[in-house]
């Protein structure tokens, strides 16, 4: 049942990624998807028998990489929307200054 949940997680963040135009949901699209292989790991983790440190060393160690990628992620959109003034994506497509 939680297999499902991490899969549909994914997906979600998937459709994000794949189909919207502004910049701020596909940065929620690409979280969601971090998030759905977070709770993979945890649950992995806890079905193995719950002993084993591997897997929580692995998640904390994505939770800080996802962190960081998400700062860098709106430090940009923050400076296209300063240059470009808006966040859809085919608008600051076709200015290209």
């Amino acid at each position: 049942m939680v297999y499902l949940a991490c899969i549909i997680l994914l997906l979600c963040g998937i459709y994000c990624v794949a189909v919207k135009k502004n910049l701020i949901k596909i940065i929620l699209g690409l979280i969601i998807m971090e998030y759905s292989v977070n709770l993979f790991f945890v649950v992995l983790g806890y079905k193995s028998g719950g002993s084993n440190p591997m897997p929580q060393a692995i998640v904390t160690v994505l939770i800080l990489t996802g962190l960081s990628t998400t700062i860098i992620m709106t430090a940009i959109a923050m400076r296209l929307y300063e240059r470009f003034g808006t966040f859809d994506i085919t608008k600051i497509r076709k200015l290209k200054g």
